[in-house]
């Protein structure tokens, strides 16, 4: 329950006091619901790195299985990480990576029942993974640049479902 000092500010922003502080919102009114939330994002290589990830010559090894444990290991650490993010239990993570003529495309699916959504878990897991998949590739590829990571769906809780316009 919200109490009257950590009601929403006035223009409806619910992390902002209304003396325009931040803190973090009061979910245990919530019901608990199974929420998945989806993202993507896409790590553009030159074509030797492109190369080197589809021929398994990367001078450091597994870029892609490195990448993937890493997305993963950023979902269950995101409230470490995005401050005002809520701990809760992460039940599954799923992490994708696809080697594109341009580059490597990430996705990930989130997935949790508790109070609140998973979108920036799943945000995390993409923008982390390729953040492991650049270290990787460095030494082949040092141009390499993360782009578009967004919210490609999300499912549960009081806004229900949603999914990103094509």
């Amino acid at each position: 329950m919200t109490t009257p000092d950590r009601a929403a500010a006035p223009d409806g922003l619910t992390h902002l006091r209304p003396d325009g502080t931040a803190h973090m919102v009061d979910v245990t009114a919530k019901d608990v619901t199974v929420r998945t939330a989806s993202a993507e994002g896409t790590v553009l290589l030159s074509a030797e790195a492109v190369a080197a990830l589809r021929g398994g010559t990367v001078p450091k090894g597994d870029a892609l299985g490195v990448a993937r444990i890493a997305g993963i290991q950023a979902a269950k650490r995101t409230p470490d990480l995005v401050p005002l993010c809520h701990p809760i239990a992460i039940h599954a993570v799923e992490v994708d990576l696809t080697v594109l003529d341009e580059g490597v495309r990430i996705t990930s699916t989130v997935r949790t029942a508790d109070r609140t959504g998973v979108e920036m878990e799943a945000l995390t897991c993409v923008s982390v993974a390729a953040l492991a998949l650049i270290d990787m590739v460095k030494a082949v590829d040092r141009l390499a640049t993360v782009t578009d990571v967004r919210v490609t769906a999300k499912s549960g809780g009081r806004s229900g479902d949603w999914t990103r316009p094509a």
